[in-house]
């Protein structure tokens, strides 16, 4: 297993990660134009879908398995879980940077439900990152008590990221062109 020190360098790693994740997809999200990288591109927002959806199953998994006391199959969760995490985000930022954003066409309730949703996803999407990389810190150094304390906020929040994540795309997946 990969273990760390804890060091103010290491904190100062993970603040820079945190603030530079938004910021480049920002960046990128804002270029005046779309990168012409094909049409395979069109198929990513049902990868992202399916992504966010075993990232969902990946955090229960681990949470059963911590309460079971099974923490290796709690780490194999939730390393899978990471990883889904950088996955998603690499495909979050190819398809944006190729297409225009898809408008949702729904009326009345449901598009204040979905800008809710998609609303709140974003904003706790920022948010989280820095939460699961101090969790994940925590654990890889060993400092368990402050692991604990971290996922008590990182875990309900990335839950819910996920999930929503899923309602998101079946709520706009069929304004895709």
């Amino acid at each position: 297993m990969l273990t760390l020190t804890k060091s103010p360098k290491n904190n100062l790693i993970i603040n820079v990660i945190s603030i530079a994740i938004p910021l480049a997809v920002a960046g990128l999200l804002s270029l005046p134009s779309k990168l012409p990288l094909g049409d395979w591109t069109k198929v990513l927002p049902h990868l992202i879908g399916i992504i966010n959806s075993t990232t969902a199953l990946s955090l229960i998994i681990g949470l059963i398995a911590v309460k079971k006391k099974n923490i290796e199959g709690h780490r194999k969760a939730m390393g899978a879980s990471v990883l889904q995490g950088a996955v998603f985000l690499i495909l979050y930022i190819l398809y944006h940077v190729a297409n225009e954003s898809t408008k949702f066409g729904g009326e009345g309730i449901i598009k204040s439900i979905y800008f809710f949703l998609l609303a709140s996803h974003i904003i706790l999407s920022i948010g989280v990152v820095r939460l699961v990389l101090m969790a994940l810190y925590h654990a890889l150094t060993g400092d368990i008590a402050a692991h604990k304390k971290t996922v008590k906020w990182a875990y309900p929040i990335w839950l819910y990221v996920s999930i929503s994540g899923v309602i998101v795309y079946l709520m706009i997946s069929p304004y895709y062109v």
